[in-house]
């Protein structure tokens, strides 16, 4: 199975907190391994995140990078292929079949402010998830369903301490100790 990893592209404290944080928690619950964050350091942030994925499971890390090009090209020198979510990309449900066949290890980059070039030139893919202006929480959420084909409704978190019971009406959790 292919290892899918993100990378956040031009974080500032002060304006993208709440987004940010929100693209994190999406790769993650739609089965990514870890995320980079480029830009400003936000090491709140990053707490935040880890805490939470800690208490709902699984192994999720989070990274702070100075170069965010640094990224593409190490996860391309592994061997790793880069889909990059933008509304001027191929259509998201036309390519992640493709994606998905072509097995590789993959590094999905999600904008923030103004995308430089590079990124464009270095993707193997660049994804649009509609031709409008929308979020990048959405686009990541969207992709991702797309590639995991909607297997993400079964993934499974290691070790919770709380676990969501699905459930019409109500709140259902599953408090396990934190100490085993």
């Amino acid at each position: 199975m292919m290892n899918v990893n993100v990378l956040r592209l031009d974080h500032r404290l002060k304006r993208d907190t709440r987004i940010t944080t929100h693209v994190c928690l999406t790769a993650r619950a739609f089965g990514a391994s870890k995320i980079y964050l480029a830009g400003e350091r936000d090491t709140r942030l990053m707490e935040n995140v880890r805490d939470t994925a800690s208490r709902f499971g699984g192994n999720f890390e989070i990274e702070h990078t100075e170069s965010y090009m640094g990224v593409i090209k190490k996860w391309k020198a592994d061997g790793g292929k880069v889909v990059h979510l933008t509304m001027y990309g191929s259509q998201a449900h036309e390519v992640a079949p493709e994606v998905r066949e072509d097995g590789s290890d993959i590094l999905i980059v999600v904008g923030g402010s103004k995308v430089p070039g590079s990124v464009y030139k270095a993707a193997d893919w660049n994804v649009s998830v509609s031709t409008q202006p929308h979020s990048e929480v959405s686009s990541l959420a969207v992709f991702q369903h797309l590639l995991m084909d909607g297997k993400e409704f079964d993934l499974e978190f290691e070790n919770p301490v709380l676990e969501v019971i699905p459930t019409a009406h109500g709140k259902n959790v599953n408090i396990h100790d934190e100490n085993r």
